[in-house]
């Protein structure tokens, strides 16, 4: 039974494929929901699954993978920013505080059968000032990342520590996603 992941993001494609499993990616024309009012977990898990069931809709066959990645810091998702000054403005709000990553995941079998869930990362971010901002600039692209940043990528210049899942900040719980395609 093929996978097919219902993403465009090159990091989900890498953490699935360093966990060993052979998929096909197969892009959503979902569009996603920016519900600030909505509880973080339901945002997310219901932005994977319209994902999911838009790939499913088109390939029955597979059991098609959907997942969304957003930042939450009191309580406003910050999702992919729409240009660096919006960037800049996220990055300054992250600054020297804590914040929580939430994934949401949905997973679509054949025959329609949908399980979806989630993970929460807690982020600490050091204090930093528009020079740290400006340099992480120029070493990584904050624009197609949630919160502007990605801790795979020189995470170093922005991150002092986190109390949860590295790879479900990095946009996909792998070890979740892998015990629920085992079930």
């Amino acid at each position: 039974m093929p996978i097919l992941l219902a993403s465009a993001s090159p990091r989900r494609r890498e953490l699935l494929a360093r966990a060993g499993l052979t998929f096909e990616v197969a892009v959503s024309p979902a569009e996603e929901i920016h519900d600030a009012s909505m509880d973080p977990a339901a945002l997310c898990e219901e932005n994977a699954k319209l994902k999911a069931l838009a790939v499913a809709a088109e390939r029955p066959d597979c059991t098609v993978i959907g997942a969304d990645t957003l930042v939450f810091i009191d309580n406003e998702p910050l999702g992919k920013p729409a240009d660096l000054n919006a960037a800049r403005r996220m990055l300054r709000k992250l600054s020297g505080r804590t914040h929580f990553v939430c994934t949401g995941v949905c997973i679509v079998r054949p025959g329609g059968e949908t399980e979806c869930f989630h993970d929460l990362t807690d982020v600490t971010f050091r204090a930093f000032d528009d020079a740290v901002i400006d340099r992480y600039f120029e070493l990584a692209n904050p624009l197609d990342k949630a919160g502007a940043y990605g801790i795979q990528e020189h995470g170093d210049l922005l991150v002092e520590g986190i109390r949860g899942s590295f790879e479900n900040v990095m946009g996909l719980p792998v070890d979740l996603v892998v015990a629920a395609l085992n079930r």
